[in-house]
């Protein structure tokens, strides 16, 4: 008799405390597991990263040099250059465009474009993966 006693007064969770406590431990590892996914995802398909190292400018107001570094995961194909936003000729930039640069490497461009000293210019680097990495630089002042 005294055995009937004690399992009656134990008291067990309620239906509702359960049901919250299963949708927070769900909810956890679902968070978890998209967390653990996206690092993956950044892992295997890497991404695109240029910079524009520094920018000479020639003396005759004709061209310019540029270093540019591919610094992402991923090997990149340069499409073209853009100045201010508008297309350069293939034929502009040597070594001409398309070209291939590998991670952690660093190019030099020579890129013939009749600048005006003192003037602003948005120097961009597009890849062949549709981004776009925009500089911005003033026309004569050499930027390391």
């Amino acid at each position: 008799m005294k055995m009937k006693k004690l399992w009656r007064s134990r008291k067990a969770l309620s239906p509702v405390i359960a049901a919250i406590i299963l949708i927070a431990v769900t909810v956890a590892v679902s968070i978890a597991v998209a967390a653990w996914m996206g690092a993956l995802t950044f892992t295997f398909m890497g991404y695109e990263e240029m910079t524009v190292d520094s920018v000479t400018w020639s003396g005759d107001n004709t061209s310019f040099d540029m270093d540019i570094s591919n610094t992402g995961t991923k090997d990149v194909t340069i499409n073209r250059i853009e100045i201010n936003y508008a297309a350069l000729l293939d034929t502009a930039v040597v070594p001409n465009t398309p070209f291939p640069m590998v991670t952690g490497t660093t190019d030099t461009l020579t890129v013939t474009y009749a600048y005006v000293n003192g003037t602003s210019y948005d120097i961009s680097v597009c890849t062949a993966g549709g981004f776009k990495f925009t500089h911005h630089f003033t026309g004569g002042q050499n930027a390391p």
